[in-house]
């Protein structure tokens, strides 16, 4: 069998009753009256992973993620469909799903390897790499109860990573680790990866999708949208959470096959191309704008080094924030201006026409103007908030005619993240100078 998992037309469904008493009534009903409402929380899902692929499945909360690998596990049922696995699995769904709280770490890891189909003896054969894994001390002979979220985590990874099973599947589990034990999930992931162990994985971190993914699956509220390279889906993912819905149909319309290859070629930087660039991009639509109205951003382009028109953009690569700005007033000497800013509201970088000796000026009423920044990406790989704006001095005193603040996100993917906010791009040399003697 070329597949290791095959979901074929799946569909999960839930009854909602409004009181606890109408399950009763229905259930004794002599006519069999319902009572209930039908809550879809997978609607007729189909997809395929290959043995040996690494497939991400991306949505938001409630889209049907969990449930669809719940029911690949045997955890669930499905209402309607078929799935067919080729393959031992483990599965790493909910914190300490299939733990008792009760046992010591030490009898989890036997129950559990009962459970998967292991004899003592070989569970015994796998226990220190497990025990090195997890890196919990002596708190493996204390009852999982004691636990923090942390060490509850790093137990169940280390025990569904080291059992080598053909198929490997992760729910948001690595969400709870700290950093250090994160990085090394993913290395050991990529070990068994290399090894042609099929991994299927739900997170929320886009950057691992772009990363470690071959293929992803885009679902919504329990709907099948789309499954193809992972950044073309993520993409599309960010205009769900942006509630471009209108622009994620008109695009999905477009597609005839889900192979990624189509997106962004008619968006060039230099090129023009039919509507606005920020109906391709992910925009805030709750973003704070003020001005004085006398000039407005009407347009606004992210354009990565291949001049494809997205939110999604590589470390150490060029890239291109373009504006469009429309004038209503005649003015002196406008300044255009970017910053980044992180999460928190940081403003992390940016610079503006004035500080790289580009003047503007005069301007007049009805005048539009396209303004670029080119530069590379040197901020470590994570999620950012762009602001533009149009501004001035007039008399001394700074002018606002037209910012927007957090206008867009910005998703940088990254192979190497060093320490703090931005990569130095240290050139590192190592020589031996002395050598060492018996």
């Amino acid at each position: 069998m070329e597949h290791a998992i095959i979901v074929k037309d799946v569909t999960k469904i839930y009854k909602m009753y409004d009181k606890p008493i109408d399950r009763l009534k229905e259930s004794l009903h002599p006519r069999h009256k319902e009572y209930h409402k039908k809550f879809y929380a997978l609607n007729h899902i189909s997809f395929e992973v290959k043995k040996g692929e690494t497939v991400g499945i991306i949505g938001t909360n409630g889209s049907g993620k969990s449930t669809i690998l719940k029911i690949i596990t045997g955890v669930l049922s499905p209402s309607e469909g078929s799935v067919e696995v080729e393959g031992s699995i483990s599965a790493l769904l909910e914190l300490g799903a299939g733990f008792n709280s009760d046992y010591t770490g030490i009898e989890n890891i036997y129950m559990n390897g009962t459970m998967m189909g292991f004899s003592r003896k070989e569970m015994e054969a796998k226990l220190q790499d497990i025990l090195d894994f997890a890196d919990i001390g002596d708190f493996v002979y204390q009852p999982v109860k004691t636990y923090s979220s942390g060490m509850f985590v790093r137990l169940a990874f280390a025990l569904a990573i080291n059992v080598e099973p053909e198929i490997l599947i992760v729910d948001e589990a690595l969400s709870v680790g700290d950093v250090f034990f994160q990085s090394k999930c993913y290395r050991r992931m990529e070990e068994i990866r290399q090894k042609g162990t099929t991994i299927l994985m739900v997170t929320h971190d886009m950057g691992s999708i772009i990363k470690y993914c071959d293929r992803v699956v885009l679902l919504n509220r329990g709907n099948f949208v789309a499954e193809g390279v992972p950044g073309h889906m993520v993409d599309l993912y960010k205009k769900i959470l942006a509630n471009q819905m209108d622009s994620l149909k008109e695009e999905l319309a477009e597609m005839n096959d889900f192979s990624g290859e189509k997106a962004g070629k008619k968006d060039t930087v230099h090129g023009h191309r039919e509507g606005l660039m920020k109906d391709k991009l992910t925009i805030n639509h709750n973003r704070t704008e003020y001005g004085d109205g006398r000039a407005e951003i009407y347009d606004l382009g992210l354009f990565d080094e291949r001049g494809n028109l997205t939110n999604l953009l590589l470390k150490g690569e060029n890239f291109t924030i373009k504006e469009r700005i429309r004038f209503y007033a005649s003015i002196q000497s406008p300044i255009f201006t970017y910053t980044i800013k992180d999460k928190k509201g940081t403003d992390l970088t940016g610079t503006n026409t004035m500080f790289e000796g580009t003047d503007i000026r005069p301007v007049e009423a009805g005048d539009e103007y396209e303004v670029c920044f080119t530069q590379k990406m040197n901020l470590q790989g994570g999620e950012y908030l762009l602001s533009m704006s149009c501004t001035g001095f007039e008399l001394g005193e700074h002018v606002v005619y037209h910012r927007l603040y957090d206008v867009a996100n910005i998703t940088v993917i990254s192979n190497k993240n060093t320490v703090g906010v931005y990569d130095m791009e240290s050139r590192v040399e190592a020589h031996k100078t002395v050598r060492s003697t018996e």
